[in-house]
């Protein structure tokens, strides 16, 4: 029987650096008080510690089981549970005690709901404005299967940041995304730019390192722009365990870096690229500097 190949050692770049404990007790007390759900949790994120060590937190919304079972994600899959209606306030109070400026909102996918989870994210959004007026709203939403009226249910409380993943280039979405298409996550992303003028910036998102090529990545990174994207982030991807896809290359910091330069000149407001970087990552400095223009 032939042993298993071992899994790629993590080259120098890619280490996890902790600065002190700062806030994060106290988001970790927060979190757990309003029986709240963050995705720098349950997608097991290299920067949910520095993150949290500045008072920051990627809300996850509609519960921590996700309907689909992408070979990326380390989320639970399976069964949900019954939505929880009082979720917003919580969460919205949380926003507030922390103070933040700018709040990421995701969730995992709800293909059980009628809607996706459209209503409650609206609700979240109109919750969080509500406990902490003037603070900026980002959400990273599933794909709603595409239906349009879901999506205007979220693009009429007016997002500051709506966030869809296209995650992968497309000849590996079938293995990486068995549950969604590269196609429907692009017509996503344009019917929303389409509609939501100056209100609301468009932003996506890609791991590398799942086996594509740069070229890949490059055409990926075109198709994203003609839908309309201006945000966009490029990160390495970090197998959760040995039963996900595992990683086939790390990719350079020059060669993130070159991701960037390329962003920038076919028109992206702003590129977040590197190793560690995550949708979320230093969101509010990307929505500053997309609105700067830089």
């Amino acid at each position: 029987m032939t042993p298993p190949s071992p899994r790629p050692r993590l080259p120098p770049w890619i280490r996890i650096r902790y600065s002190g404990r700062g806030n994060q007790e106290t988001v970790a007390q927060l979190l757990k008080a309003g029986d709240l759900h963050t995705v720098c949790q349950g997608a097991h994120c290299p920067n949910q510690h520095e993150c949290f060590s500045r008072g920051v937190a990627t809300f996850m919304i509609l519960g921590d089981t996700c309907t689909r079972d992408c070979r990326f994600c380390a989320v639970t899959s399976g069964r949900p549970s019954a939505v929880d209606p009082d979720e917003p306030r919580r969460l919205a109070e949380a926003v507030a005690r922390l103070k933040l400026h700018h709040v990421v909102v995701t969730s995992v996918t709800r293909d059980d709901l009628p809607d996706g989870g459209a209503r409650h994210f609206a609700a979240t959004i109109t919750a969080i404005r509500v406990s902490l007026p003037g603070v900026t709203v980002e959400v990273l939403t599933p794909d709603f299967k595409g239906v349009e009226r879901d999506l205007d249910i979220v693009l009429e409380a007016v997002p500051d940041v709506f966030n869809h993943n296209l995650e992968t280039v497309w000849s590996l979405q079938r293995t990486i995304r068995p549950a969604a298409s590269y196609e429907s996550s692009l017509a996503v992303l344009a019917y929303v730019a389409r509609g939501v003028g100056s209100r609301t910036m468009v932003k996506s998102g890609l791991m590398v390192g799942l086996g594509e090529s740069d070229v890949e990545v490059y055409e990926t990174m075109a198709d994203l722009r003609r839908a309309g994207v201006a945000l966009l982030t490029i990160g390495q991807y970090l197998a959760p365990s040995a039963a996900h896809a595992p990683v086939k290359r790390y990719v350079t910091p020059a060669q993130f870096e070159e991701y960037a330069r390329r962003g920038r000149e076919i028109g992206f407001r702003n590129v977040a690229s590197g190793p560690l970087v995550r949708s979320s990552y230093m969101a509010e400095h990307q929505f500053l500097s997309g609105n700067k223009g830089g």
